[in-house]
C-alpha cells in the first residue's frame, strides 16, 4: 500500500523488499539476492542483515511487503503546526542555521532537520535553505530573463562580448 506521506528511502526500502521476494520466488539464494540489490540499487541498497532477515521470512511464507509498525514513542513534535512554524521561520531568512531554527523554536535539531528536508522539501545550499523547486512564478522570470537576452543576442550579436563577470581576477 503506498501513502502519500511516504518518503523516497521508505519507496526505495518497498521496492528492495518486493524485490527480494521476486527472487525468493524465483529460487534465488539470499546471497545472490543480495548481490543483485547492490548491483541495481547502488549505495543506497538494504544492509546485507536486513536482506538476509527479509529472505528468510519469504521463504518462510511471509507475504506481506510492507514492514510492521515499530514499536516505540510516536513523535509528537512533527506536526502540521510545527511544520507551518519551521516554514514560516525559514521564509523570513533563509540563512538561519539549523541550531538557531531549533532553539528559536524550541525544536530538537533531528526534528526540524526532517521537517526542512522531508516536509517542506528543501536542501542546504551554500549554509541556506532553500526549496529544491523553484515556483511558479520563479520559472517564468527565468523564462522572461532568457528570452530577453536571447533578443539582445539576436540584435547584437557581440552582446555577450562586454559582459563582465566576477569570475575574471586580471583586474
Amino acid at each position: 500500500m503506498f501513502v502519500r506521506g511516504i518518503t523516497k528511502i521508505d519507496r526505495q526500502k518497498f521496492e528492495q523488499r518486493c524485490a527480494i521476494k521476486f527472487c525468493v520466488k524465483l529460487g534465488e539464494s539470499a546471497t545472490v539476492t543480495y548481490e543483485k540489490l547492490q548491483r541495481a540499487y547502488g549505495e543506497y541498497f538494504l544492509s546485507r542483515a536486513q536482506v538476509f532477515r527479509w529472505h528468510k521470512s519469504f521463504l518462510e511464507g511471509r507475504e506481506q511487503v510492507e514492514d510492521e509498525p515499530h514499536a516505540g514513542r510516536p513523535s509528537t513534535s512533527k506536526t502540521d503546526d510545527n511544520v507551518e512554524r519551521v516554514r514560516s521561520f525559514v521564509r523570513s531568512d533563509h540563512g538561519l542555521m539549523l541550531r538557531m531554527i531549533s532553539s528559536e523554536l524550541n525544536l530538537n535539531r533531528f526534528t526540524v532537520h526532517h521537517i526542512l528536508t522531508q516536509n517542506l522539501d528543501m536542501r542546504k545550499v551554500c549554509a541556506k535553505m532553500v526549496p529544491k523547486k523553484l515556483m511558479t512564478e520563479q520559472k517564468a522570470n527565468r523564462r522572461d530573463v532568457c528570452l530577453d537576452l536571447l533578443d539582445c543576442l539576436e540584435r547584437e550579436p557581440e552582446f555577450f562580448s562586454c559582459v563582465i563577470t566576477g569570475a575574471n581576477r586580471g583586474f
